[in-house]
């Protein structure tokens, strides 16, 4: 007994330290969260919270009052955490060409590029961005996906300069400068569809705590990736020719 006694000593005063260890400091996971706000009038709006291990992500979204859809098929809206700028969304005076639309890249200025696309499935980088086959669709969602982030996201996380930005607006809402305008970033698209339609800043929430506010400013990285996005343009043809068959017969 004694010499179980003596074995047994040594190993609970090195566990004694372990044990009155705060159990914050094992869990190096952070969560963010975001309200998704109507922009350009889309008359949306939804949540967003994002769990951080490391480069890992678990996001879960639910947003609803968009638009519903164009040639009888679910309206697809792409979704992508945006980065490297205020970390804000954009007010109406960015709107430069007073045209009642802040497009994408008016409002870049506030909210940045494309870090991170927040598809269904498959690729989530920019390259993804306008891949309208792995987007949500319709006027409502409720998103869960687990995926890994950038080291490019994971810092504007970090920093309080990603913001969350969902794309497409039903052209019917538009004033009649915009409805003929073309896309920013696929001109062979009407304006509507790659404009936001719901934004929101992403902050820390702290354990117990209600979300903190936004960081630091940074320059505003190249959209060019967005441009390149070939499924959104085959589609161009065919996109809310129903929809604006029943602007023309309402104007």
């Amino acid at each position: 007994m004694r010499t179980s006694l003596r074995t047994l000593l040594p190993l609970a005063v090195a566990a004694a330290p372990l044990a009155l260890m705060p159990a914050a400091q094992a869990d190096t996971g952070s969560t963010y969260q975001a309200t998704l706000n109507s922009i350009n009038g889309s008359g949306g709006s939804g949540m967003l919270t994002l769990s951080l291990s490391g480069n890992t992500a678990t996001i879960n979204e639910s947003w609803s009052g968009l638009a519903a859809e164009f040639n009888n098929a679910a309206y697809p809206h792409v979704q992508h955490i945006h980065i490297g700028a205020q970390g804000t969304c954009p007010t109406q005076s960015a709107d430069k060409n007073n045209d009642g639309v802040i497009s994408t890249t008016e409002g870049a200025g506030a909210y940045g590029a494309i870090g991170t696309t927040l598809s269904v499935s498959g690729d989530t980088s920019p390259d993804a961005g306008t891949n309208i086959k792995i987007a949500p669709g319709g006027s409502s969602t409720d998103y869960h996906r687990t995926i890994t982030l950038s080291q490019d996201t994971v810092d504007s996380l970090q920093a309080g300069t990603a913001v969350i930005v969902v794309h497409g607006l039903d052209p019917a809402t538009l004033s009649k400068q915009a409805q003929g305008e073309k896309s920013d970033l696929v001109p062979s698209l009407p304006l509507a569809a790659t404009s936001p339609a719901l934004c929101g800043a992403l902050s820390s929430m702290p354990s117990g705590g209600v979300a903190t506010g936004t960081g630091s400013t940074a320059g505003v990285e190249d959209l060019g990736l967005l441009a390149g996005g070939g499924a959104l343009v085959a589609a161009g043809g065919m996109f809310f020719a129903g929809r604006r068959r029943a602007v023309a017969k309402a104007s």
